[in-house]
């Protein structure tokens, strides 16, 4: 059965929450995040919010994965930018292309934005894919401040 993109909904939580705590204690990802801070960026994704965006790959009533979408505007490129903060694909469901088809409904999606995200080195799979589908390394440093 074909792979399909829809959006998140709130009946996805329990799926959404399962997958973010195996992604999060990954090597793919810096940080390990929270059960607060997963569960506020799905109440985020689920309700409207204008600077996220939600995302479930399915087939049939299989959930494959998931991503999550940032919007911002980038000043140097003079563009919108969609981040991809978050894209999981359960592992029994890897290389079978999922990963290439939302990066392509996305460009679809925004066609005139710039597109980041962040990718650890060690993660050799995920770096292949984003090559292939046209991104770039970019050299740079990144710096955050969290306030309180």
């Amino acid at each position: 059965m074909e792979s399909k993109i829809r959006y998140m909904e709130e009946k996805d939580r329990q799926h959404i929450l399962e997958m973010m705590r195996i992604f999060y204690a990954s090597d793919a990802v810096f940080t390990n995040g929270s059960e607060e801070i997963f569960n506020i960026d799905i109440s985020n994704c689920v309700n409207d919010n204008p600077y996220i965006e939600g995302y479930v790959f399915e087939n049939g009533k299989n959930i494959q994965g998931y991503a999550m979408l940032a919007k911002s505007f980038s000043t140097e490129f003079g563009k919108p930018c969609i981040w991809v903060e978050d894209i999981y694909i359960k592992d029994e469901y890897r290389g079978l292309g999922i990963g290439s088809m939302f990066l392509t409904f996305i460009e679809e999606k925004y066609p005139h934005s710039l597109f980041r995200l962040e990718v650890e080195a060690e993660n050799e799979s995920a770096i292949h894919v984003y090559k292939k589908c046209g991104y770039d390394v970019l050299p740079y440093m990144e710096m955050k401040k969290a306030m309180k």
